[in-house]
């Protein structure tokens, strides 16, 4: 088995349950707008997208008007932080147990995501998960210029642990841009999960190594 010494994983609906807020706040902001989208166009659409990027693709595919996406930016982030105040975050079953796992075998752990740092710090609050106890480092939108699917936050990653060889990294996500960022950084394993975003069906087209029900089974493949 390869020798895997960085695990680069996504944070909502891979190592957090926050049940689909992001996507449904995208949704109803959008939608206070005077447009009409579902939360499943949204959610093929837009997962693990940076979310001005997302809105912006979406709106392009809905034949809105893309200057609407700054605007609709503001009021899903003022509203993000309203959800997430009141809103019961936990770890996807079988994570935390994973995470500490991992750490004992001496393996590094960066969590990376599509969010601002502000709400994926909001977020490892309500967990209580601590930089070197479950992570060992946060990866956000706000450290690279270019976003999901680019390999930037996978260098930004490997370049943090001095790791010089992407076959030795491992990532996994909820999202075909997850995985496709994956591929784009030569990682040597790439995982789906269908703990969040998106169904087989639509993982299945970026043809990651494993599809697995939470990331806590990648444990057998370690």
């Amino acid at each position: 088995m390869k020798n895997i010494e960085l695990l680069v994983l996504d944070m909502a609906g891979t190592t957090i349950d926050e049940d689909n807020v992001v996507y449904k706040t995208l949704t109803n902001a959008v939608n206070d707008y005077g447009y009409e989208v579902s939360l499943d166009k949204v959610l093929s659409t837009c997962a693990g997208m940076e979310k001005l990027e997302a809105i912006t693709s979406l709106l392009r595919e809905i034949n809105g008007n893309e200057e609407d996406a700054p605007a609709i930016f503001e009021n899903f982030s003022s509203q993000l932080k309203e959800s997430y105040r009141n809103l019961e975050v936990k770890p996807i079953n079988g994570t935390e147990d994973f995470l500490l796992k991992m750490k004992a075998k001496n393996k590094k752990i960066v969590l990376n995501t599509g969010y601002t740092s502000e709400i994926a710090h909001q977020l490892l609050n309500k967990l209580n998960w601590m930089e070197n106890i479950h992570f060992d480092a946060l990866i956000t939108a706000d450290d690279v210029l270019e976003s999901r699917p680019s390999p930037e936050m996978i260098h930004l990653a490997m370049k943090k642990f001095n790791i010089t060889e992407a076959d030795k990294v491992l990532k996994a996500g909820d999202s075909v841009i997850d995985v496709e960022e994956g591929k784009n950084a030569g990682c040597g394993l790439t995982i789906a999960v269908l703990s969040g975003a998106q169904s087989r069906t639509e993982l299945e087209k970026a043809e990651p190594d494993y599809i697995l029900k939470t990331i806590s089974e990648a444990e057998n493949i370690l």
